[in-house]
């Protein structure tokens, strides 16, 4: 083979593409029991179903550069696909280092006051626990909230001996 038709061959292979790769961070939400009203202990609390939380990325100027309110599924579970995030600075702007995920609301009347349990008042971060989904054109990157929790409005307040 001469080099004209080495040439005229590697034209025809196909040119690798990166693959897309889309980012989800999931979570649950709880209503805290009364029992443990002023800490992060979470025994006894049950799952929410339709509590609505918030994922909030911000760039590395401090802006505001993602924002979308999730719902919780039956069982607590919230699976917040972030259709549309972008990242202009692969460090900076990175899922781990700029998001965060809020408490947003509670449809339970008997358990709908925010508590800070692993910072749902201010801002859960995310962390990345492994959790990866493999498709043909793109891959899935799963990061992690910490659990969040609602509590009863009419807790007594906590007695230390």
């Amino acid at each position: 083979m001469n080099k004209k038709n080495v040439a005229s061959l590697a034209a025809y292979e196909p040119i690798p593409q990166e693959k897309k790769t889309d980012v989800v961070v999931e979570g649950i939400v709880y209503c805290q029991s009364c029992d443990n009203y002023g800490s992060w202990s979470l025994s006894k609390a049950e799952p929410i179903a339709s509590a609505k939380v918030s994922v909030v990325c911000k760039n590395q100027r401090g802006q505001v550069s993602f924002y979308k309110a999730f719902e919780t599924d039956p069982k607590g579970y919230f699976f917040a696909e972030l259709q549309g995030y972008k990242m202009s600075h692969s460090l900076l702007d990175h899922p781990l280092q700029s998001c965060v995920v809020k408490l947003v609301g509670s449809p339970l009347e008997s358990c709908n006051v925010m508590s800070n349990v692993n910072y749902g008042l201010y801002g859960s971060p995310l962390r990345y626990e492994s959790k990866r989904l493999y498709r043909k054109d793109y891959d899935v990157v799963i990061y992690a909230a910490g659990p969040l929790a609602f509590r009863p409005a009419n807790c007594p307040a906590p007695t230390h001996y």
